[in-house]
């Protein structure tokens, strides 16, 4: 099978296990998107749903931190002892 954009090249977990474990990755997100999954009784987020945020991920995905701006979040993943790499 061929890869394309419907289907994933690696499983989630093959890709995770490419990379060593203290590998992240830090990419722009939407406020939106975190205002979304925000669960209810939260209190409200000072955030404009088209601001921009920085995530540092696993390699699955996983959002560990959501930081306000890119250097925050590189910084916050080496202070974890974390291995950072950007997403273009």
């Amino acid at each position: 099978m061929t890869p394309n954009s419907h289907t994933p090249f690696f499983s989630t977990e093959a890709f995770a296990a490419l990379g060593a474990p203290d590998l992240v990755y830090v990419r722009p997100i939407k406020a939106a998107e975190i205002l979304a999954d925000a669960p209810e009784g939260v209190e409200e987020f000072d955030l404009a749903p088209d601001q921009t945020l920085y995530a540092v991920c696993r390699a699955d995905g996983a959002r560990l931190a959501v930081l306000t701006d890119r250097d925050a979040a590189v910084a916050a993943a080496l202070a974890h002892e974390l291995a950072p790499v950007s997403v273009h």
